[in-house]
């Protein structure tokens, strides 16, 4: 998928993501279920413009909020990672809750753990990891 067919794709499920108030089936052309999904607003790090990208989450550790960046297994990181890396004050849209939390990515000595219990949830990421030759950030997000 190329770059503009990415973000028509993204505006859609973003747009039926909130018409919906982040619960149920997004419909039959999407192949997502909006409970599974978190919308992430950031701040471009060089540009300085608000995007929006729906991401899956996982609560990991009892409870702890995290978005993983994988990009399906691509050698670079998505270019939200790098946004919420410069700038970590974001917004959060969650079921039909929005609020500001702090992106923070999980500290070496836990991701190893954290990664194990992701990849209990989402067996795919394994394949992820292995294609993508770099290791495959896990950000918290903090509630503030």
């Amino acid at each position: 998928m190329n770059r503009q067919a990415a973000i028509a794709f993204n505006s859609q499920v973003v747009e039926r993501f909130r018409a919906q108030r982040g619960s149920g089936p997004l419909g039959d052309d999407l192949p997502f279920n909006a409970d599974g999904l978190l919308l992430l607003t950031h701040t471009g790090a060089r540009s300085g413009t608000r995007r929006t990208n729906p991401l899956g989450y996982l609560e990991l550790d009892g409870g702890r909020l995290f978005v993983v960046a994988s990009f399906m297994g691509a050698p670079r990181h998505p270019d939200w990672y790098h946004n919420v890396v410069a700038r970590p004050e974001v917004e959060v849209e969650l079921g039909g809750e929005s609020f500001p939390a702090l992106a923070s990515e999980a500290a070496a000595g836990e991701h190893a753990r954290l990664f194990a219990e992701a990849v209990s949830w989402w067996p795919f990421l394994e394949d992820h990891q292995r294609r993508a030759g770099r290791r495959i950030p896990l950000i918290e997000l903090l509630r503030r």
